[in-house]
């Protein structure tokens, strides 16, 4: 390796906001601070929240279906005002 030319790697302290210090090889300078890691994550230490993802599926299917709703307001209004008959349902369809 040529000298002078690659940065100086030495042991430094990495510290989480939970109190834990872990120390490793870096080039940084001074320590470093770090706000989560694997002691206090929710994923390692099972305290893990689960999102309810029926509850996505009904909120998604409840806008789609008002945004129908909707669309068929404004179809009927312009019918209205062209002077068409308004007694026929639209047929709107949703993408997916």
């Amino acid at each position: 390796m040529k000298p002078e030319i690659h940065p100086n790697f030495k042991t430094i302290n990495f510290t989480c906001a939970c109190g834990a210090v872990y120390v490793a090889g870096s080039t940084m300078e001074e320590d470093f601070k770090t706000e989560i890691c694997s002691a206090c994550h929710p994923f390692y230490t099972g305290k893990q929240k689960l999102m309810d993802s029926s509850g996505r599926v009904d909120k998604f299917v409840a806008r789609m279906k008002k945004a129908q709703a909707t669309a068929e307001k404004k179809v009927k209004k312009v019918k209205a005002k062209k002077g068409e008959d308004t007694e026929e349902e639209p047929e709107v369809k949703a993408e997916a």
